[in-house]
């Protein structure tokens, strides 16, 4: 699991500048537009948009804005219609990555993805080439400040979660999918606030390559999480302790 924790630990920091912030909150009301498009404006009967509002709340999006894209996705107000597209491709060193976008023009996304792997050392794949490899799973962060370590443990294991670790200040949770909504509960009722939780796609084994590759990996995956229609970037990278302390001191 760490492979996959390091990656969304780096993701999670440097979304705190204000350039990235603002790209967050994009993501943020594009999932909430298709969350209330595909399921319907209400969130006690749409379990994807309770989860895109929770994440929204999360992350200090404006209440204003919220209601906003919720009006969008069910009709009441106009806006843009965006659909899901999965690209699947293959950093330097044979690094397996799977692109999740929100799209309005699949064809200007497709061509921008591929661009970014080529430019960068790697290779857009065949469709089915790449998603075999990983499997869904539910993950969220907890701040490590303040939290029971033991505490913790106990409360999401209960609830069905299947590991816990501590990235950096905060704590990565990964759950299966039947249970998410059970673990998503028991935080808060245990008095444990929790941030950034989603469905993520979660590698069945990871890709160990050297330190130049990892970096080099490193910037596909930076330049596809900057494209615009881009929501989440999954990798198989076995990301090195000296190369996540070199990038998160940098």
């Amino acid at each position: 699991m760490s492979g996959h924790s390091k990656w969304a630990s780096i993701k999670r920091k440097k979304a705190r500048n204000d350039q990235a912030r603002g790209k967050l909150f994009s993501r943020l009301t594009r999932e909430i537009i298709v969350a209330a498009r595909d399921g319907g404006g209400d969130p006690d009967g749409n379990a994807r948009l309770r989860l895109a509002i929770d994440n929204a709340r999360g992350n200090n999006l404006p209440n204003e804005n919220i209601e906003r894209a919720i009006k969008r996705g069910t009709g009441d107000l106009p806006g843009v219609d965006y659909e899901e597209a999965w690209y699947e491709g293959y950093a330097p060193g044979g690094v397996a990555v799977l692109v999740e976008t929100l799209t309005d023009n699949r064809n200007r996304t497709v061509s921008e993805i591929r661009h970014i792997f080529t430019k960068l050392g790697g290779s857009l794949a065949e469709s089915g080439s790449v998603a075999w490899q990983f499997e869904t799973r539910g993950t969220l962060f907890v701040d490590a400040e303040g939290v029971d370590e033991d505490e913790l443990m106990m409360t999401v294991l209960d609830a069905g979660a299947e590991d816990l670790v501590l990235e950096g200040d905060a704590y990565y949770i990964t759950v299966p999918v039947e249970d998410f909504e059970e673990v998503k509960s028991a935080l808060p009722a245990a008095g444990i606030s929790y941030r950034d939780a989603q469905m993520s796609r979660i590698p069945r084994a990871y890709v160990e390559v050297g330190e130049n590759e990892q970096r080099r990996t490193l910037k596909v995956l930076d330049a596809l999480e900057e494209q615009d229609d881009v929501q989440n970037v999954f990798t198989n990278l076995d990301i090195s302790e000296a190369v996540a302390a070199s990038i998160e001191e940098a």
